[in-house]
């Protein structure tokens, strides 16, 4: 394992948790590249509307992948975060490509948002239960984000 640039965790602990960190990159990079799909096809009445809130979504998963990326990296491991790497790890469902109709979208996405939120909030837990509570909190921070960009998109549903 390369060197650790935290203090307080010993080896076994990071290596936990460098592994959880990674399937939740997986994860959050999938849902990432959802909502692109769904940003780069969908149509209809307030189309422009969610189509700017998807970017903006996007940009907010964006961070999220970095953030955990990083913190992967300051724990001596290594970010799994190849597209070859999320395409055979994440456990989402595959994404509809051939969906057009905004309804369709926000309902795909709704059900991944809920997903990965799930498996975000799982990984606080575990990172707690290992005794790291900064990615656990970093865990919590990016669920927050979720829950909130998933009644973002939600509410678009709701006509």
């Amino acid at each position: 394992m390369p060197e650790a640039f935290v203090a307080g965790l010993d080896g076994q602990t990071r290596e936990k948790v460098i592994n959880i960190l990674n399937d939740n990159l997986v994860e959050m990079q999938a849902l990432q590249m959802a909502v692109k799909q769904a940003h780069w096809n969908l149509k209809g009445e307030g189309f422009i509307g969610v189509h700017e809130l998807l970017d903006d979504v996007s940009a907010r998963l964006r961070d999220g992948i970095d953030t955990i990326a990083e913190r992967t990296v300051i724990l001596g491991g290594f970010a799994r975060g190849t597209l070859e790497v999320a395409a055979d790890k994440a456990k989402m469902t595959a994404y509809p490509v051939e969906l057009t109709k905004i309804e369709e979208h926000v309902e795909e996405l709704k059900k991944r948002f809920l997903s990965v939120g799930a498996s975000i909030r799982d990984a606080a837990s575990a990172a707690e239960e290992a005794g790291d509570g900064d990615t656990e909190d970093l865990f919590v921070e990016i669920s927050r984000a979720l829950d909130k960009d998933a009644w973002f998109i939600g509410a678009n549903g709701s006509r």
